[in-house]
């Protein structure tokens, strides 16, 4: 179990901080990880945060919350700037999210916000391209430089 070291009592013991490292090395593995994750996390009653750094890459979450199951409908919009905030429990965002506003932050983004410290449940998902891994380094030392050792789930190791 991973916690943050900042915070008091039991708001600290209920942070939560995981390195998702897939095995695949296809950005989309990345983003439909994420999506698995979104659901997860909002069936859990859950405001969820996927963080974005391109319009792009926000439209193709877009695309995959809408066709994620046939079944399955998770309420979600796109925000580009903080003038414009989500009011839907799935938000995709492309600028820092306000940790007052959301139970998960999901950060595909390649700069993890200062205060990242300060969310309740944080995943950061890094697919199995080198570019991407360095960039998760480089958020799990700024982590660990917050004080938060977080739970690595490294899919690269498992076998089958």
């Amino acid at each position: 179990m991973a916690a943050a070291s900042s915070g008091t009592g039991q708001e600290a013991r209920d942070r939560r901080y995981w390195f998702h490292i897939l095995a695949r090395p296809a950005p989309e593995a990345r983003l439909r990880h994420a999506v698995k994750l979104t659901e997860k996390a909002w069936r859990q009653g859950d405001r969820v945060c996927l963080l974005c750094d391109t319009e792009d890459q926000a439209r193709e979450l877009d695309d995959l919350l809408w066709n994620f199951k046939p079944d399955a409908f998770i309420p979600h919009s796109i925000a580009t700037t903080a003038d414009t905030p989500c009011d839907e429990p799935v938000g995709i965002l492309l600028y820092p999210p306000a940790a007052s506003d959301w139970d998960t932050v999901i950060v595909l983004s390649s700069t993890l916000p200062d205060d990242a410290a300060q969310y309740r449940r944080l995943a950061l998902i890094a697919h199995n391209d080198p570019a991407v891994l360095s960039q998760a380094r480089q958020h799990y030392r700024q982590l660990r430089a917050m004080g938060i050792e977080a739970r690595v789930h490294d899919m690269r190791k498992k076998k089958g």
